[in-house]
């Protein structure tokens, strides 16, 4: 294509169709990486992830969730116990402080239920719309935003779908252009590309199944390219 028609191709609604048709077919068993049997456990899990691997959030929370299975029991839990089981999640004062604060308003506030809404979500300690996101999305299938977390933005602005780097903006910017019905899969598809070929340090373009659409490709030279 030429400059002109690349860049219609960019403004247009068949790009981002195109980008979600490819990576699904790269990744057809996208899914959300945190271990969890009910949305209370990912709840916890996710806000026990910032900062940390989904892989050692899996280590930690099948512990955890033994011990407290429920907001009832995590609100009563001794928050040394809790901070010992979390230890290697990074953080551990802090988040064991948030989870016990969690779940008592869980149950004061919810009746033990998740709430499904950013709204009331974000009313609880530890849950940022990111956060609230994961959960509506993969534990209700309710897209009500994006998940925007640092592989999403690192390869959305590569992918010129946003230019800006405030993560609200970015995920404005992407509700704009995926449909709905996507929201949710397509931040699975980004990790899944940022973790397999869109590296933030040394990116595997020429091997990158988005490499015939991509502006960040094109836009390296050409012995970049061939590495």
């Amino acid at each position: 294509m030429k400059k002109a028609e690349l860049k219609n191709y960019y403004q247009g609604l068949k790009y981002p169709k195109d980008i979600l048709n490819i990576l699904s077919d790269a990744f057809p068993d996208a899914k959300c990486a945190l271990i969890h049997n009910n949305p209370f456990e990912l709840l916890i899990s996710t806000i026990l992830s910032a900062q940390c691997t989904d892989t050692q959030v899996n280590k930690v929370t099948p512990i955890l969730f033994k011990h407290y299975p429920t907001p009832s029991h995590l609100m009563l839990a001794p928050l040394s116990k809790i901070e010992e089981i979390i230890h290697s999640t990074g953080f551990y004062k802090n988040k064991a402080k948030n989870i016990k604060e969690c779940a008592r308003l869980i149950v004061e506030n919810f009746d033990e239920e998740i709430p499904r809404s950013i709204k009331l979500l974000t009313t609880l300690p530890g849950v940022g719309r990111k956060t609230a996101n994961v959960v509506l999305s993969n534990a209700f299938n309710i897209n009500e935003g994006i998940v925007v977390d640092t592989h999403v933005k690192r390869i959305s602005k590569r992918l010129s779908l946003t230019t800006v780097d405030d993560v609200e903006k970015i995920e404005s910017d992407l509700m704009k252009k995926i449909p709905k019905k996507s929201w949710g899969i397509f931040s699975h598809l980004l990790i899944n590309h940022g973790r397999t070929y869109c590296k933030s340090q040394k990116p595997k373009c020429s091997i990158c199944p988005l490499n015939s659409i991509c502006p960040y490709y094109f836009s390296l030279p050409t012995i970049k390219k061939d590495e």
